[in-house]
């Protein structure tokens, strides 16, 4: 995924972890289109002394940014010879537009978790919230919405001020709200310590079934792939990491990880 340096960053690819060369690796490509909201657009261009440094200018940014594609593609439908010039960039919202791809927005604050619901309304975008600090604390207005929550990282300190009410039991109370909930470590931003992730939410209060699925079968049917990755099934891809013991335990140990049945690794030959 692009970073959220910008209001609109960019297409989102699917990869598998394993692989020669990134083009036999994708799984689906554009995934999404990357959206941010609150804190980090607004400090990137108050540094550059540009817009946007509020986050009004931020979601104005997007609205007029998605109006500009929609009416472009509605100029290309409608001309016989005189399309309009062509737009790289209002090109790569095509996926959106049409349903294909989904909207991930980055927000942690709830102000900014409805801000990216409004919008997804408005331009009927499948909206996928992107670390959601806050979203426990409106996790009844949610469940309404029927919006997916993609979790954490809450393994960090409360570095700005829209991650004050950072808490380990958030992704145990998203579920419990009947929310689809996965959990990240946003890596490499946040070193990679998935299984330990985990262990936090559960001390914290979550199911540990449901902690399980929040990095397996719940973030693969967030991304809409569920027929193909994230479940041990016949006929899905055979992707799984075999541990010593229960992986929810500090003292456990991968011994092995496959990726389409191959062994990508193994702690002993």
């Amino acid at each position: 995924s692009p970073g959220s340096a910008n209001p609109i960053g960019g297409q989102i690819a699917l990869l598998k972890t394993a692989g020669r060369r990134v083009d036999d690796m994708i799984l689906k490509a554009p995934l999404a289109i990357k959206f941010a909201l609150g804190e980090n657009p607004k400090s990137v261009y108050h540094d550059k002394d540009e817009t946007p440094v509020t986050r009004m200018a931020t979601a104005g940014i997007i609205r007029e940014e998605l109006y500009k594609a929609k009416e472009y593609f509605l100029r290309k439908a409608r001309a016989e010879q005189d399309e309009p010039d062509f737009d790289i960039k209002m090109e790569a919202l095509q996926p959106l537009l049409w349903g294909k791809a989904e909207a991930h927005f980055h927000a942690h604050r709830a102000d900014d978790i409805f801000t990216a619901l409004r919008i997804a309304k408005e331009f009927g975008l499948r909206a996928v919230i992107i670390h959601g600090t806050e979203a426990h604390l409106v996790a009844d207005l949610l469940a309404e919405e029927h919006v997916p929550v993609v979790s954490g990282p809450y393994m960090t300190d409360r570095s700005k001020p829209e991650i004050r009410n950072l808490s380990d039991a958030a992704p145990g109370l998203l579920c419990k709200a009947g929310i689809e909930t996965a959990i990240t470590v946003d890596h490499p931003e946040i070193p990679l310590r998935l299984p330990m992730a985990l262990m936090l939410a559960v001390r914290a209060g979550m199911d540990k079934t449901d902690a399980l699925r929040a990095v397996t079968s719940v973030p693969a049917k967030i991304a809409g792939m569920q027929d193909r990755i994230g479940s041990l099934k016949t006929g899905l891809d055979a992707d799984c990491v075999l541990w010593s013991g229960d992986p929810l335990d500090i003292a456990t140990q991968v011994q092995a990880v496959f990726v389409n049945g191959t062994p990508e690794y193994r702690r002993t030959k």
